[in-house]
């Protein structure tokens, strides 16, 4: 981290808690490029344009990297089975993606960003938070340097982002989702209570289908609901989560932008309503790895182990995991050693499994050729 950066950091880490600085509001903005991959194949192929975009590698295994607007009106969405995006819009143009293109789109928007401030936290090729409570660009305020930006990206990339500019992490990147596309949504102090009073919980992070059936089962549907319960009842409940449900409620995330964070692990993982037993795991394993392996694909840098997660009914997680001598080149070849790790899990046959996930861990620049024998491992937690 230059010197620079790390003066920039101590300063706002003063201003933000207080320290020789007035004690100020982070000024925190979530920029999120809209429809990503499916807007720059519009972009590039003005035959596309106005048309229900799927990118997408055709076949059963394979799930949507991303869906343009005009797909989505049809219900299409990102990371649904390619197949189930096809039955419900048959005239949608499949698009195979490509990457390469994307991050050099990615970088462009980035070196955007490295122009008002250097706290850039990325998340993914097509999203990252940027802390702009002293932007370097000597705008007035947040609210500029977000319209700035989303004019910039509009004119040197012929893209659209839409923004969310709030004093955190959590809110901003709510409020980017308040106005797509091509829109900007701004979250003040004194507005938090009232906006997030009537949101549904399952728009807190973390919150999936399985922990939204437990709060909705527990009269908990908003996050004003959830505002009624202690931090002790909630943590009783739900143990650490709970202890984030009543930051969240309360618009609580003192969370820094943390730049330069190389990615180390991917994963994506699913709970199922009833327990499975191992044999009947496959098709969720397909699902999941899919998903995971698209998610990897918007780093810059490459994975090489292959992760197989499992939680028993019991509650007992067992993880195995595989490091080929070359990192998988294709969703294909990561699918296949997902799966083969199912033959490392020594139980009996009547075990049930209430969870299962896939992951990619061991990532390093692409320019690095240290290779690494293969080699299995096995963690019981």
């Amino acid at each position: 981290m230059s010197t620079r950066r790390r003066i920039v950091r101590a300063r706002i880490h003063a201003i933000a808690y207080g320290g020789r600085y007035h004690r100020v509001m982070r000024k925190i903005i979530h920029i999120d490029m809209d429809a990503f991959y499916a807007s720059v194949e519009q972009r590039d192929d003005p035959s596309l344009r106005g048309r229900p975009v799927v990118v997408a590698w055709r076949g059963e295994r394979s799930v949507v990297c991303a869906a343009s607007y005009e797909a989505r009106v049809f219900g299409v969405r990102s990371a649904m089975p390619a197949v189930r995006a096809e039955r419900l819009c048959p005239q949608a143009v499949f698009v195979p993606p490509d990457f390469a293109r994307y991050k050099a789109v990615s970088r462009q928007v980035r070196e955007i960003f490295l122009r008002h401030t250097d706290l850039v936290e990325p998340l993914s090729l097509d999203e990252a938070y940027l802390d702009v409570t002293a932007p370097k660009s000597g705008l007035p305020t947040a609210t500029a340097v977000a319209e700035t930006i989303r004019t910039q990206i509009r004119e040197e990339t012929q893209l659209t982002a839409s923004a969310g500019v709030a004093p955190n992490k959590f809110l901003a990147k709510i409020a980017s989702d308040w106005r797509k596309p091509d829109g900007q949504f701004v979250l003040r102090p004194h507005q938090v209570e009232a906006f997030l009073t009537p949101l549904p919980v399952e728009r807190i992070p973390g919150v999936g289908k399985v922990m939204q059936g437990k709060l909705n089962a527990a009269g908990i549907h908003t996050v004003g609901d959830l505002r009624a319960y202690s931090q002790h009842d909630l943590e009783a409940r739900y143990g650490n989560f709970g202890g984030g449900l009543y930051r969240r409620a309360r618009g609580i995330d003192e969370r820094p932008v943390e730049p330069d964070q190389p990615v180390q692990s991917i994963s994506s993982e699913d709970t199922f309503a009833t327990d499975l037993l191992l044999s009947e795991l496959e098709p969720h394993i397909l699902r999941i790895a899919e998903k995971a392996w698209t998610a990897s694909r918007k780093t810059e840098r490459v994975g090489r182990t292959v992760v197989l997660k499992l939680k028993t009914a019991q509650f007992r997680i067992l993880t195995r995991s595989f490091t080929p001598e070359t990192p998988p080149a294709s969703a294909r070849e990561f699918i296949d050693i997902a799966l083969a790790l199912r033959e490392r899990v020594h139980l009996p046959a009547a075990t049930r499994y209430r969870l299962v996930g896939v992951g990619i861990s061991g990532f390093r620049d692409r320019d690095e050729t240290v290779v690494q024998a293969g080699l299995f491992d096995l963690r019981e937690d």
